[in-house]
């Protein structure tokens, strides 16, 4: 009997096992993951254990459809709420962003390495984009907990982001690979053309995909089992058939899995669970992939000017580019300077370096090597100092709740309507006592392996598992009734200032009180009236306002942004504003560049002008 199928099944899942373990030691020490996924493929590779894995074809087909796989599971968990407060700067950073990185780095990599004007845009274009895998994981994995604006913003940006890098890849490939150059007029209308068309029909293509499997689900009734297997189906049939009409599959199958996912269609649980083991397992996969058609030994070559390039992406290209696409939108230096460093490269910038070489270009391996040393060096640099310097940046804010221990179960002919498994937790306000609202009372109580009526029940004790049939929009009051103490620094136990305030009192109290100027307007406001009027209309969790010699923090709010918790401090000033590092904000930079100007700059009127603008300088900065 042949052994080969033996061979190769027990090769590969000895891979994916060796992968899989390599999570406990991402988790326990805050290590970029993916690199680990990447490090077990080219341990095995050509230079490592020996298994010679030299096609590219496959290795690109293989990547595009862990990646179709990977994109629609970011969508469908990609809540609208959280979709719309971020699209404006999100999406900006994934098309404008993506531009700038593509040419800002193209143009340095022209003068350093030994390509074309157009080969070196290809490089960057290949490089342009961020890894969501990568970004979702170490925010998760860090614990990095930050503002919901921030978080939004870094999690729509990785997911949309790869498309247009994708496009731009693709369109240099196929006008390098016909060996004659257009002028710049040509190309960039044949870019701005094709983008529009590309993206066009990839948008359409999941609008209609994505209603379509909606509508699918609620007329069919598949088996549980069943219907995973079926969403992902249709999915990648999306994919296939936005890419067959000259669009995008990649953008028609994240808009699908966005509709799909907010669509509130029975068994959506079932789907999400499902998705999100099967994205893990496309990560995996795709990354021992492309870590097997590696060769380490051609690095060697090429190893500094890769590093270099890699830290000029990091350290230029990308903090100029974040810089100019936020400007409209109101982020603070630390935001920006974050997003910045953020921008961590991943699968699909290997992926797309395959390109070249699947295209027949001349220098299309020497693209890719490049794109490998780059990519490892942004999740080395990058990934292991995100948490460190989003706690540097004061970005971090203690977590809205602690600890919830639940299980959401869904049942059949139970339209809109869920049960909820609670174990109690030590600590929790219903072990201490807290009543549960009438539009949630449990249907049993399960204590020490023994059935009973809530009403039975007596007071709840942590380890109870309580069952809650519930409409599927309730509201986050039960999460907060069965969650545990928040665990908060120590650090931090006055970041929601000294006490809390009422929300609902009139404002003019806080003036009787202390005194901060208010206008005749702001007068006729509550308290968290008045702090959301301060913040533009609309308060964010653990936003705070300065109202001279106070200080007031946004401590919650509830589903519809308005404040409903607000604490006092009475010492505002005592923590200085975090200073952001020159090499991560393009402003400061600027601002450093105007400081040096005004410092050395002579005048035959003399030094005082020099002087008097120096100041003005310092006092800018």
């Amino acid at each position: 009997m042949d052994q080969t199928i033996y061979l190769v099944t027990l090769v590969g899942t000895a891979l994916v096992l060796a992968a899989s373990f390599s999570s406990l030691i991402a988790f326990r020490f805050g290590a970029p993951l993916l690199l680990l996924f990447l490090g077990v493929g080219l341990a095995s590779g050509a230079d490592g254990l020996g298994i010679q894995f030299d096609n590219a074809r496959l290795a690109y087909f293989v990547g595009s459809l862990a990646l179709a796989v990977i994109l629609f599971e970011s969508g469908f968990g990609t809540p609208f709420a959280i979709f719309k407060q971020a699209a404006a700067p999100a999406l900006t950073l994934a098309t404008v962003g993506v531009l700038l990185t593509t040419a800002i780095f193209g143009a340095a990599a022209y003068y350093f390495v030994h390509l074309n004007m157009l080969e070196s845009m290809l490089l960057g274009a290949a490089v342009s984009s961020t890894d969501a895998a990568a970004v979702f994981f170490l925010l998760r994995a860090g614990n990095i907990n930050l503002r919901d604006r921030l978080r939004s913003t870094l999690e729509v940006e990785s997911g949309t982001n790869d498309p247009i890098a994708i496009f731009l890849t693709i369109t240099l490939v196929s006008i390098l690979a016909l060996g004659e150059l257009p002028n710049a007029f040509e190309l960039s209308l044949e870019l701005a053309v094709g983008f529009a068309e590309h993206m066009g029909i990839g948008a359409v293509v999941g609008l209609i995909g994505g209603y379509g499997v909606v509508r699918l689900i609620e007329k069919l009734e598949l088996d549980h089992g069943l219907l995973p297997i079926f969403v992902l189906t249709l999915a990648l049939l999306i994919f296939a058939a936005a890419g067959s009409v000259g669009g995008s599959g990649f953008l028609a199958v994240y808009v699908a899995g966005l509709i799909v996912g907010n669509a509130g269609m029975r068994n959506a649980s079932v789907v999400k669970r499902f998705q999100h083991g099967l994205s893990w397992l496309a990560q995996i996969i795709m990354f021992l992939v492309l870590g097997l058609y590696a060769t380490p030994s051609e690095f060697v070559p090429i190893f500094g000017i890769g590093l270099f390039l890699g830290l000029l992406l990091i350290f230029v290209a990308r903090p100029i580019a974040v810089w100019f696409c936020l400007l409209p939108f109101g982020f603070t230096r630390p935001e920006t300077a974050f997003i910045s460093w953020v921008g961590l490269r991943g699968s699909v910038s290997i992926l797309l370096a395959i390109t070249p070489i699947t295209g027949g270009l001349e220098h299309g391996r020497l693209i890719f090597n490049l794109a490998f040393i780059i990519v490892l060096a942004s999740l080395v640099v990058q990934g292991w100092t995100i948490g460190p310097l989003a706690r540097r940046l004061g970005l971090i804010v203690p977590p809205r709740g602690g600890l919830v221990d639940k299980v959401e179960l869904e049942l059949p002919g139970s339209a809109r309507h869920e049960l909820l498994a609670y174990r109690v937790v030590a600590g929790s306000p219903v072990e201490r006592g807290q009543r549960i609202p009438r539009w949630a009372r449990p249907s049993l109580v399960v204590r020490g392996g023994r059935s009973m009526k809530y009403q039975d029940a007596g007071r709840l004790v942590a380890g109870d598992n309580v069952y809650i049939f519930v409409s599927d929009r309730y509201p986050r009051l039960l999460d907060r009734l069965f969650a545990g103490r928040t665990d908060v620094d120590p650090e931090d136990a006055d970041f929601f200032g000294a006490f809390a305030v009422d929300p609902a009192r009139p404002a003019t109290d806080l003036e009787a009180i202390y005194g901060p100027p208010l206008t005749d307007a702001e007068r006729k406001l509550s308290i968290g009236a008045l702090v959301s009027t301060r913040l533009g209309g609309r308060a964010e969790y653990a936003d705070r306002v300065l109202l001279d010699p106070i200080e007031l923090i946004v401590r919650d709010v509830d589903e519809n942004g308005k404040v409903v918790g607000v604490g006092v401090s009475l010492e505002p000033m005592a923590t200085p504003a975090p200073r952001v590092p020159i090499f991560l904000s393009a402003g400061e930079m600027w601002d450093r560049f105007v400081l040096f100007r005004a410092r050395f700059r002579t005048r035959p009127s003399g030094q005082g002008e020099v002087s008097a603008t120096a100041s003005e300088a310092e006092t800018k900065t």
